[in-house]
């Protein structure tokens, strides 16, 4: 299995230091417990074991798992092309796969790397690998070389430079990785004039970048012209206006807030407050009742709400329903966490799983304390009605 590896104040010394170190040692013990219910059999609850959960997607894409298992048993680009070309102008759903893809390709050259690197292996000079180029995996240098014209390869080719940036955000190639990233999305761009996936990609780009806000606007208003409610490219555009990157809690939640009230029916965008409202959790929080303020309430409803209007099979929705669960199990709402996990259970690479360092784990913690929370209300297996994978 593919694994994507994704990349998310205390005033005296006492919350500087000791608070997070709390914190640290209570995910530990509650992981630990996770583990425990996680490794029972599914634990009577028809939930998938923690050692085949899938942490390459949120939830299923069949027709992407089967190019996936054809493009490592040929090493042929060919079935990443044709599922692009399916896939049309589904905008959600393509940007999704052309991530997953670029994904697929990044784990398979740091694989290489890897392998190249180690002592006595072949193929270093000087500890570094041989002849390792930036273009990615085999298979998609060979997509870009064979079809330069196809408007799929150059979409998930920038994407991947992006994730080969990200890896190391502190090297001294990370500037010059996203600049040929930008040039790649400006070919993808002139490829696929009508389609908003190049400058998708480019806002992860224009942040790294540092580009100015008004700059950062007007690629903004690019995507807006051609996919105004693509919840996707809401997700990407949230980081700059954050206090992380360029922005404030302030901006963040403004922008969150304006996608959310500008929405028309059957949209996911009035959930974009509660991932606004993520972004701002304190690392080191030791404050009763937090889930339960009325800002999160606020949020938690507006999720719901969207996730009630798009139809079921929404390729944005199960990232809402993983946030949701994180959420609801903080919130103690673990009636509600159960009926989340019932539909995404299973795949796991979503926000807030993939910022860690083990999201199967960190994904299979929230659920046991979901089951041991459901347990307290007296709820039962018997009384639930299991995922149906």
């Amino acid at each position: 299995m593919d694994a994507l590896l994704v990349l998310i104040a205390a005033t005296a010394i006492g919350g500087v230091v000791f608070l997070p170190w709390m914190r640290r040692r209570r995910a530990a013990q509650q992981a630990r417990q996770g583990l425990v219910v996680a490794s029972d059999p599914m634990a009577g609850y028809g939930f998938v074991p923690l050692d085949a959960l899938d942490v390459r997607l949120p939830g299923p894409d069949e027709e992407l798992d089967g190019a996936l298992a054809e493009i490592r048993r040929t090493g042929d680009w060919r079935p990443a092309a044709a599922l692009l070309k399916s896939t049309g102008d589904d905008w959600e759903r393509r940007w999704q796969r052309v991530q997953t893809l670029a994904g697929s390709a990044a784990f398979e050259l740091a694989a290489e790397t890897a392998e190249q690197g180690r002592p006595g292996s072949a193929g270093t000079k000087g500890g570094q690998p041989a002849g390792v180029q930036r273009a990615g995996g085999i298979w998609l240098r060979t997509w870009r070389l064979e079809a330069p014209k196809d408007p799929g390869g150059a979409q998930t080719h920038a994407q991947f430079l992006v994730l080969q940036a990200l890896r190391d955000p502190g090297s001294q190639d990370f500037r010059m990785i996203l600049e040929e990233a930008r040039t790649v999305c400006g070919e993808a761009a002139l490829l696929a004039p009508g389609s908003p996936i190049p400058y998708i990609v480019e806002l992860a780009v224009a942040r790294g970048l540092h580009d100015r806000p008004a700059d950062y606007e007007e690629l903004w208003s690019k995507v807006v012209q051609r996919a105004p409610q693509h919840m996707g490219a809401h997700l990407a555009a949230l980081p700059y206006w954050s206090e992380k990157w360029h922005g404030s809690r302030k901006e963040a939640e403004a922008f969150a807030e304006r996608a959310a009230s500008g929405a028309p029916e059957k949209s996911l965008l009035p959930a974009l407050p509660l991932f606004a409202v993520y972004e701002h959790i304190p690392e080191a929080n030791m404050v009763r009742g937090l889930y339960q303020s009325a800002v999160i309430e606020r949020a938690i409803e507006g999720a719901h709400f969207a996730l009630r209007e798009v139809p079921a099979d929404h390729p944005m929705a199960p990232h809402v329903r993983h946030l949701l669960v994180w959420f609801l199990v903080r919130a103690e709402r673990y009636a509600e966490a159960m009926e989340q996990l019932r539909e995404v259970d299973g795949h796991v690479g979503a926000v807030p799983w993939s910022y860690g360092r083990n999201p199967a784990g960190e994904y299979a913690a929230y659920r046991a304390l979901a089951i041991a929370g459901w347990e307290r209300m007296g709820g039962t297996s018997a009384g639930f009605t299991p995922p149906g994978h």
